[in-house]
């Protein structure tokens, strides 16, 4: 049973969420990161993504960059900008999209739950990208992007959360620029405090949902404070990490579709009967019969699972797995995201890993397949739409202590960074 805390988290002060609140470092580049704080400079993207400050001569990755990153913080401390909340607290955080609203809990998880699985991952991490955050970590003494968690929430969470939102009024509530309405509530009553930590408790296992390499940056620089520190307790700021907990069905993965520069030299009839042997070509539809907003089933989008539809030369084509490729007793290989790979991008395009190899372009399902038609007008050669991985997929993989292959899941909408941050170096408020 996972374990967690409540904080007394830093914040922007009233007023100022909407021009604080930015989108995940790791999903802006950085001319997009530099254009976002040219136009706001209160963009918590200054402190994310601190190379902002810096010309181009200057790498990302840059020790001043870490420097810089903790200067902007605790001036923005200083100032007023961003307040500390006098005792520990849960916030409740909603967000609404297109008329979707999911709720989760910010909170403290545990490292030590992370360490022994109570924490599950679905995805493998690369130790160049962790060693950015855990720089970042180090020197800002702050956890300033939340981890995306899952859990199954019971009736009574589920029932505290409703109801804790029905009485409360919002601390912060404001519309994002991409229409995204963002509330957050105060959680400080002991009486609920102790329901959502049983709550969590009695869900069982946590998730990490979004957000994999910050949990590992987390997790490593408590293993290395540790280490400096024999005699530490567990208390310490250190040993837990920023998360926010939604109940598994709220949330909602879009697809990461794909597409690839070439055909490996061959022409487009020969990669048809290559992957002929593997797939079904069940309809074939030029692109500009295919009119109006993206919908299942229209040749552009995979109507059900084991079906990826393809752009090709000017054709939709929907195609279908045989049955002798379909492995369901492997949560990893029953993936669309794996049959495609294991069975077209590697043995016919030569694609052996798609982390590497830069013939290979992912797009976020929620551009919708006008940008994979907008990457073919760019020069790329073949594209693929998939199906999402749903959500009991996931827990599969995670149950099973397996990995996807990247890019397998896109959760939308994001956690905005800046609007809870959890200080490492201000002692526990009791």
């Amino acid at each position: 049973m996972a374990q967690i805390r409540p904080f007394a988290a830093v914040h922007p002060a009233a007023g100022y969420e909407r021009r604080v609140a930015a989108l995940p470092y790791d999903v802006v580049t950085r001319a997009e990161a530099e254009e976002i704080v040219r136009k706001e400079p209160l963009s918590f993207l200054h402190i994310d993504r601190a190379e902002t400050w810096f010309d181009r001569t200057v790498d990302t990755y840059d020790d001043r960059v870490y420097a810089k990153a903790r200067e902007t913080y605790r001036k923005m401390l200083a100032d007023g900008i961003y307040v500390r909340d006098e005792k520990p607290a849960y916030y409740l955080c909603e967000i609404t999209m297109d008329g979707h609203t999911q709720t989760g809990i910010a909170a403290l998880a545990s490292v030590d739950d992370y360490l022994s699985g109570e924490v599950r991952t679905h995805e493998d991490t690369r130790l160049e990208k962790e060693q950015d955050r855990i720089r970042h970590i180090g020197r800002v003494g702050a956890q300033t992007g939340p981890i995306l968690l899952a859990c199954r929430a019971g009736k009574s969470l589920r029932e505290r959360i409703a109801a804790i939102r029905e009485r409360k009024q919002p601390a912060c509530d404001f519309v994002s620029g991409d229409g995204i309405r963002h509330r957050v509530f105060r959680v400080d009553d002991p009486e609920d405090i102790r329901a959502i930590t049983e709550g969590v408790r009695d869900a069982g296992t946590l998730y990490i949902a979004d957000g994999h390499h910050r949990a590992a940056s987390a997790v490593k620089v408590a293993l290395m404070r540790r280490k400096e520190n024999p005699g530490y307790t567990g208390n310490e700021e250190y040993n837990v990490f920023l998360s926010v907990i939604f109940p598994e069905d709220e949330l909602r993965i879009f697809p990461y579709n794909r597409a690839v520069k070439d055909l490996g030299g061959m022409t487009a009839e020969e990669f048809l009967t290559k992957i002929r042997a593997s797939f079904e070509i069940l309809r074939r539809v030029p692109a500009g019969e295919i009119a109006g907003p993206d919908r299942p089933g229209d040749g552009r989008i995979p109507e059900k699972k084991g079906e990826i539809c393809m752009l090709l030369d000017g054709l939709w084509y929907t195609l279908r797995a045989k049955p002798e490729i379909l492995r369901e007793d492997d949560p990893v290989a029953a993936l669309d995201v794996s049959i495609l790979q294991d069975n077209l991008l590697g043995p016919v395009l030569g694609i052996r890993d798609p982390r590497t190899d830069t013939r290979i372009r992912f797009v976020e399902g929620l551009r919708g397949t006008d940008e994979l038609m907008a990457e073919i007008s760019h020069g790329f050669r073949v594209a693929f739409s998939m199906m999402p991985t749903s959500m009991g997929e996931l827990l599969r993989v995670a149950d099973a202590r397996e990995k996807m292959p990247p890019k397998s899941t896109c959760f939308e909408p994001k956690l905005r960074s800046g609007l809870l941050i959890h200080d490492l170096e201000e002692p526990r408020t009791k």
